[in-house]
């Protein structure tokens, strides 16, 4: 099985929509652009939101397994998915991608 890398790529915020709709909440996201998470297959990663390894993990897994081309030709790396979470009032935008691992291909 392969190593998928899942980088944070943007986060975005709709303040209008938290005011209008969404109860307070205490801790909403953890998330840094940049930061970089490391699955070994199935395996949530350490410290990765629940709520996002919902949404990205069976994308994770087709990669982790060998699967490519998720979308037909939407990316432009074939062993790679650009995904958001689920969360519609702070959407975080995330880049996954299988590492090629030195000695295999």
């Amino acid at each position: 099985m392969k190593k998928v890398r899942i980088t944070v790529m943007r986060m975005a915020r709709y303040d209008d929509l938290i005011q209008r709709y969404e109860n307070p909440i205490g801790h909403p996201c953890d998330m840094r652009e940049g930061q970089v998470f490391l699955a070994d297959g199935w395996q949530k990663p350490e410290g990765f939101c629940d709520s996002a390894w919902d949404t990205l993990s069976p994308f994770v897994m087709t990669l982790a397994c060998g699967g490519e081309d998720i979308y037909d030709g939407w990316m432009k790396n074939k062993k790679s998915a650009m995904l958001s979470c689920n969360d519609g009032f702070r959407p975080v935008s995330f880049l996954v991608e299988t590492i090629e691992e030195e000695g295999h291909n």
